[in-house]
């Protein structure tokens, strides 16, 4: 992780703290003074603010149920619920993994490992996501297809890998893109309207029976098996 989400995964500040104590040559790697805001602390540097060691933290993983109407942020005056809100206090510094919009629920995962953050949502290594979708209507015959083949969004194509038709009105949508309400996006443009949207599966970590609002911490088998597909890029294109 960058020398600015090290400080904030200690609780030293938070990520624009960390940048403005980094700019005022506040911050020594192995006894320099570091003002490089891209610099990748490893376990043998020794960082210091104020002449004062910080410790590497033990990494945390966590996943959340995502209820509807939450959002993923810190701080927004705009918004009177957010997903660390249904946190304790100790997890505020943490990052999401990947981003849920407000009416989407499920499965979210948060951490202050950067290089797991990385890991799981940089488009190379293609890390699938699988949605449950409840439309307004019933499926036509031709959306599956339509879906798999893509459409045009923010000047990529974007498209499912997986779909599958649970009932008239439900399927199951396999991505392996982020890009901003693609599922939602993508539906409208076949004519359809997203009733209900849960994701219930990161890679090979599924939702199962964690409850709404609830979190839980994952296993270091979990969290191996998560990264064990990206330690290869994926020869996926989109």
């Amino acid at each position: 992780m960058r020398l600015n989400q090290f400080l904030a995964a200690a609780g030293i500040a938070s990520r624009r703290g960390a940048d403005t104590l980094i700019a005022a040559g506040r911050v020594t790697v192995n006894g320099e003074r570091c003002i490089d805001f891209h610099y990748r602390p490893t376990q043998r540097d020794y960082v210091k603010v104020d002449g004062k060691l910080v410790r590497q933290p033990a990494s945390v993983y966590i996943a959340l149920n995502k209820p509807a109407g939450f959002v993923c942020t810190r701080r927004d005056p705009h918004a009177t619920d957010t997903i660390f809100d249904l946190l304790p206090g100790k997890f505020a510094s943490l990052f999401y993994v990947g981003r849920l919009d407000a009416p989407t629920e499920g499965l979210l995962l948060l951490t202050n490992n950067g290089d797991f953050v990385q890991r799981m949502t940089h488009p190379r290594f293609a890390i699938e996501k699988e949605y449950d979708v409840t439309l307004d209507k019933p499926v036509a015959p031709e959306l599956s297809r339509g879906l798999l083949r893509g459409v045009l969004l923010d000047g990529k194509r974007a498209h499912a890998v997986q779909v599958h038709q649970l009932s008239p009105v439900r399927l199951r949508v396999v991505l392996k893109q982020g890009i901003n309400r693609q599922i939602r996006r993508m539906l409208e443009h076949f004519g359809f309207r997203v009733k209900r949207l849960k994701r219930i599966r990161i890679g090979d970590l599924k939702l199962h029976d964690l409850p709404v609002a609830k979190w839980r911490a994952l296993t270091s088998g979990e969290v191996r098996k998560l990264t064990a597909g990206t330690n290869r890029p994926s020869q996926y294109r989109s």
